[in-house]
């Protein structure tokens, strides 16, 4: 199955930024990808983390909802809304969501990121708990490739790649492809992120399928890009290092199977 992560530097102003998602899905669909996975904040990154609460929706109505479904319906492709604002009972804070939409136009999966960054080295300071509400429920979802086979698949976003034993329910759920759409920042990224896919990868010999932010933005934020495609030994197999596109690659089911068969670690846990 082929697939893509499509690398973004969004601005504040969400029409451009879903301008540029449909050309990067177009892209995408055009090279023959059956999934397109955006990028974390895809749809915004504001001047302000409170930026958010004016972009929030509610589940199956809103303009970005509405951009994925048509997207997908009308390019005939899975495509996963890296993350964008959704309510809460909090009117101070949103959650901050993946949702998956099927070549139909239907949505057939939903993740809330569990885990919020914080970050404060002296000189950056991040705290996504001040307007994000933390999800609690991990997330797969099945996805019928052309080939025949079904892909099961583990969501997660960004600071969620720090936390191993999320990837370990996906894999023990039979993930075979695990997908973490993100916006790391330049100095974290530039020390973890490849380390850390291709860390996940390994452990769980699973795919794994990356997008991110590439770049500095309107905000001032410079975020590191990479994106990127891991395949189950840790090998990257695609990468952009900045600016906007699409890596695309291929998974192939049997190479899944092999690595499994040929090292079972996955068998022999024993905590």
């Amino acid at each position: 199955m082929k697939v893509a992560a499509l690398q973004m530097v969004s601005g504040t102003q969400r029409s451009d930024n879903l301008a540029m998602a449909r050309r990067l899905l177009e892209q995408a669909a055009a090279a023959g990808a059956e999934l397109a996975v955006l990028p974390e904040y895809f749809c915004a990154m504001g001047l302000r983390d409170t930026d958010k609460l004016a972009l929030r929706e509610t589940p199956g109505d809103g303009v970005v909802q509405t951009f994925l479904a048509l997207a997908a319906q009308e390019l005939q492709m899975w495509v996963v809304g890296g993350t964008l604002p959704m309510q809460t009972a909090d009117p101070a804070r949103v959650h901050n969501t993946t949702l998956v939409y099927a070549p139909s136009g239907q949505c057939a999966a939903r993740y809330d990121k569990i885990h919020l960054f914080r970050f404060d080295n002296g000189r950056e300071h991040f705290d996504e708990g001040r307007v994000i509400e933390a999800g609690a429920t991990p997330v797969q979802f099945d996805l019928p490739s052309r080939t025949g086979h079904t892909w099961r698949i583990g969501l997660s976003v960004c600071y969620d790649l720090r936390f191993p034993e999320l990837y370990r329910l996906h894999a023990s759920a039979g993930a075979e492809l695990l997908l973490v759409p993100s916006a790391f920042t330049h100095t974290t990224g530039q020390a973890h992120w490849e380390l850390l896919l291709r860390a996940r990868a390994v452990e769980n010999l699973a795919y794994v399928l990356a997008p991110a932010q590439g770049g500095l933005h309107e905000n001032g934020r410079q975020t590191w890009g990479h994106s990127m495609l891991v395949d189950p030994w840790g090998q990257v197999v695609g990468a952009r290092a900045q600016g906007p596109g699409v890596v695309l690659g291929e998974l192939d089911a049997g190479r899944v199977r092999q690595v499994r068969a040929q090292l079972p670690a996955l068998e022999h846990r024993v905590l």
